[in-house]
């Protein structure tokens, strides 16, 4: 009996380190699992705003055309997030962070400043325009003030940025500012 027992004991752990061994070297061998696709770059509605996306000069959108800052807009996390840094040529600037949310079928930005800030929706107007629709918060004043921007991309490449204010003593809407997005030149030119 001992015999016996001596001997299954043996072939089971003979097995036992044989599946072991087997499992490592499939393991080794097996190329790990490709990670899937970045989510946000291959859906519709997260190229939207690619228009606005470069290293940009602004100019007044008027006859005079004078510079008004820079801005860097950025694709960031997977192109998911639109990044916006600008910087005032008066000093001062802002930042903002535009998104699209599949769920509910729309873009938002919120935008930071110093004194302000503007949080709005919408997305592609008929014409291939961003529309965001939404509020400007005065901080100084305490106040929420209807706001809607308009980005307007032009047939030579170049961005028309358009913001209004409501201004509820006169029911109407107010150019806030008007702005002329040329893509800086590269330094390699």
């Amino acid at each position: 009996m001992r015999l016996l027992l001596t001997i299954i004991v043996s072939v089971t752990f003979g097995l036992t380190n044989a599946v072991i061994v087997l499992a490592q070297e499939v393991s080794a061998s097996a190329s790990p699992p490709t990670p899937p696709p970045p989510f946000c770059e291959n859906n519709p509605g997260f190229d939207d705003f690619d228009f606005w996306v470069g290293e940009w000069d602004v100019y007044s959108n008027d006859e005079a055309r004078q510079f008004q800052g820079t801005n860097s807009i950025t694709k960031q996390y997977g192109s998911c997030l639109v990044k916006e840094e600008w910087q005032g040529a008066q000093g001062g600037g802002g930042f903002s962070v535009n998104y699209y949310n599949p769920v509910k079928n729309e873009w938002r930005q919120v935008w930071v400043a110093n004194g302000y800030s503007i949080d709005y929706v919408g997305g592609l107007n008929e014409d291939g325009a961003m529309l965001l629709q939404g509020h400007i918060y005065d901080y100084r004043k305490n106040a929420a003030t209807p706001f809607r921007g308009l980005w307007t991309p032009q047939a030579d490449g170049s961005v028309v940025q358009h913001f209004d204010v409501y201004d509820e003593a006169s029911e109407t809407w107010n150019v806030w500012f008007e702005g002329l997005y040329v893509k800086k030149q590269s330094s390699d030119n």
